[in-house]
């Protein structure tokens, strides 16, 4: 398969490039290949193939080097220090999905930390797969409040192409009928375990306006025949999702979007292809190709097509933009507004309580869950009685409720770790007994809050300090404000009080250090809005001065919401598509 094309400057090869395979871009390659065009997926990582490649899925915990699988400290400094942060579990069998920040530096004016993973599937492979719609209170929310600019979209916009990429990913949830969290096309809820549902009677009946509901998570309970076609099954209750899922349960690139744009014959990936920068053609006013370092042999090459989506991730999306300079664009591509590589958002996240739960020691629950309760959020929401005067937006909740297990007797480990719980005494024979009988209950509530867009948060190039294939690295200078930090007080007595509520004892409230990046949610850095001065992007996500680029990864959000985004993504990403074919064929791009 050729994937240079050396004709002429303005031929091309391909009618579309997609950057990136991740969640984005494995949607891109989807829509754009079933629609018939031939398209070119560029990955700055290796060739990760589903399912052969998920080296560690099916290892069992008795054939990694260290207990538990967790790398001794001086390898995660050495290696996976920012990576690691997080508290992400970066352990022998999923680290190899990650980079490895001495091999892959960036800058920090301010704390920052940047999560990669450089692969074909990228973070896809790794995420959380929780899967929450923005609602109008999302949408609306800047022009209410007067914060950064309007969203030139609302939930209407969306809504049909929620429903589309929720069909073919498969999420499982539970419906609830709340406006503020919109109900989608779900499979069957997995289950609450006996605490969290007595959990859940408590904290609605105390706290009307608060609702307690299972994770919507892309992990298949019931496979449509779709998925079953894809070669996808049902989950099996592992929990061992970071490792790649052989069986296709988790939506990933690798096991959905990827193959069914194989399938069409009209896909080529080209792994180890870091894209350095756009090529923009002066006379014709717009964008011809991309130009890429190749990981590998260091060769610099060029790849020509009629539209581009750039899929890279928020950060590297910023990077390729910035570093895409000409006469039209001498601060970067689509830079008129000076938006670009500022407003940079993720969410709380490192904050909440956690408490003992007495009883219930004669029950237990089947399987490994990959998924917890969901509490949606419940301050701001345009009536008096959740109204705050101390912060705008609000915040929503994941965790739930487990018996530790036999690393209870562990100091620092397990479900309850906040807390120094004493494990079973004794030796031999009685301490091996003791451990083979589950321990306790517990509970847990994580917060995740939205953090508002500002100018002065933001990612810049450093062309003085180069990265080890000589392009310029990204310095980011990003910061909790006030607005912040008095969310951040009250997620933690939220969570206390609904722990108290359900009469859960030694409760203990946890700020954990928090910096940009922690929630792994990245985004802001080239904003939709409804005005060129304002923003990088207009309404179909298209570069507002440069018509045949589209931006569909989470560069694109304009506020951060407080659900995880990554639905959001595929939604935007299925709509872009639909409208570059459109205009494409009117010979508008």
């Amino acid at each position: 398969m050729a994937y240079l094309n050396t004709r002429a400057r303005g031929s091309t090869g391909f009618d579309a490039i997609v950057v990136g395979s991740g969640i984005s871009g494995g949607w891109a390659a989807k829509e754009l290949t079933e629609k018939g065009l031939r398209t070119l997926v560029l990955e700055r990582g290796r060739m990760l193939r589903h399912p052969e490649d998920y080296t560690t899925a099916l290892k069992p915990p008795w054939e990694e080097r260290y207990p538990r699988g967790r790398l001794p400290r001086a390898e995660l400094d050495a290696h996976y220090k920012v990576q690691s942060r997080t508290g992400y579990t970066i352990t022998e069998s999923t680290a190899h999905l990650f980079v490895r920040d001495d091999q892959h530096p960036y800058n920090e004016t301010q704390p920052y930390t940047w999560v990669r993973g450089y692969q074909v599937g990228g973070r896809s492979l790794m995420w959380a797969r929780q899967s929450y719609r923005h609602s109008d209170l999302d949408f609306e929310g800047n022009a209410r409040e007067g914060v950064g600019v309007d969203w030139p979209i609302r939930y209407a916009d969306l809504a049909p192409w929620y429903d589309y990429v929720e069909r073919f990913a498969g999420v499982s949830g539970q419906k609830e009928g709340l406006a503020t969290l919109p109900d989608g096309i779900f499979q069957p809820p997995m289950d609450m375990n006996c605490v969290e549902k007595a959990f859940k009677a408590a904290t609605e009946s105390r706290y009307p306006e608060r609702r307690v509901t299972i994770g919507r998570v892309a992990n298949l309970t019931a496979p449509t025949d779709e998925q079953l076609a894809l070669g996808r099954g049902k989950c099996q209750n592992r929990n061992l999702c970071m490792r790649g899922c052989p069986f296709g349960a988790y939506f990933s690139s690798n096991s959905a979007t990827l193959v069914a744009a194989e399938r069409t014959g009209n896909l080529t990936i080209r792994p180890n292809s870091i894209v350095a920068s756009l090529i923009y053609d002066e006379k014709a006013g717009r964008a011809t190709g991309v130009r890429v370092v190749d990981a590998i042999t260091r060769e610099e090459l060029e790849f020509h097509a009629e539209v581009i989506f750039l899929c890279a991730s928020s950060n590297a999306t910023a990077a390729i933009m910035l570093n895409s300079t000409s006469r039209r664009f001498p601060n970067g591509m689509g830079n008129d507004s000076d938006q670009l590589g500022r407003n940079l958002m993720d969410q709380h996240s490192r904050v909440g309580a956690s408490a003992d739960v007495p009883g219930y020691l004669d029950t237990y629950y089947s399987g490994r869950r990959p998924n917890g309760l969901y509490i949606p959020r419940f301050r701001n929401l345009g009536d008096r009685a959740t109204a705050r005067t101390d912060y705008l937006r609000g915040f929503g909740y994941q965790g739930g409720a487990a018996r530790l297990g036999w690393e209870r007797s562990l100091p620092g480990e397990g479900f309850a770790a906040a807390r120094k719980a004493e494990g079973p005494s004794g030796f031999g024979a009685e301490r091996k007994a003791a451990l083979s009988q589950p321990g306790a209950w517990s509970m847990r509530l994580n917060g995740y809050g939205e953090i508002l867009p500002h100018p002065d948060n933001r990612v810049t190039l450093n062309r003085d300090v180069l990265d080890p294939y000589g392009l310029p690295t990204l310095t980011f200078d990003a910061r909790l404000r006030e607005n912040d930090r008095a969310m951040r007080k009250d997620m933690q007595v939220a969570a206390a009080e609904m722990l108290e509520a359900a009469g859960f004892k030694n409760i203990q409230t946890f700020d954990n250090p928090y910096a940009p990046g922690m929630a792994i949610h990245e985004m802001g850095a080239a904003r939709m809005g409804r005005d060129p001065k304002t923003s990088v992007l207009n309404a179909h996500n298209q570069v507002h001065a440069c018509r045949n680029v589209y931006v569909t990864d989470g560069a694109a959000m304009t506020s951060a919401s407080a659900v995880n985004p990554s639905l959001t993504y595929m939604a935007l990403t299925a709509r872009a598509v639909a409208h570059a074919v459109e205009a494409r064929r009117r010979g508008e791009l």
